[in-house]
């Protein structure tokens, strides 16, 4: 056996496959690509994303603390993880809004469900409203909390006749 396969090293041509097979070199290295010659992550990947925050309004200054969430498109025929994110996040009726924090392991369930959702910055008009005030609000379809406005009653007055 050792003979033949002396035999078949020694030949060139296409035999020689076999001769770097036995030189003690991994089989798959012969069979595989081993350099490649451009980079697979495009480079706009690692630009700034200054533009982003003027083509969508944001703030790079000044970010926001809270999200308004608003699931906009169906999870059905989505995968299962896709509509698990969906129910943990409160977002089982479509178009109707939701408030999560602007925090790392929120935006990263948030980055899931991207495509089926709207998310907008919450945007306080008048500041945070006081705690009496906090029954009196509404949130609209821009993303922004509302107070409304109660007309309050005078003292009545007594006429003297």
């Amino acid at each position: 056996m050792a003979g033949r396969l002396q035999i078949l090293l020694n030949m060139s041509g296409s035999w020689s496959v076999l001769g770097r097979l036995a030189a003690g070199t991994p089989p798959w290295s012969s069979c595989c690509r081993t350099k490649f010659t451009k980079a697979r992550i495009p480079a706009e990947v690692f630009e700034e994303r200054s533009r982003e925050h003027e083509k969508f309004g944001g703030d790079p200054e000044r970010i926001h603390k809270l999200h308004v969430v608003t699931r906009v498109k169906s999870t059905m025929r989505r995968p299962f993880w896709e509509k698990k994110v969906v129910r943990s996040l409160g977002l089982g009726k479509a178009h109707e809004p939701r408030v999560h924090k602007n925090t790392p392991s929120v935006n990263s369930q948030l980055k899931i469900i991207k495509h089926l959702v709207r998310i907008q910055p919450l945007k306080l008009l008048d500041g945070l409203p006081a705690e009496e005030d906090m029954a009196e609000t509404y949130l609209n379809s821009k993303g922004e909390l509302v107070v409304r406005q109660q007309l309050k009653a005078d003292k009545p007055q007594t006429l003297d006749s």
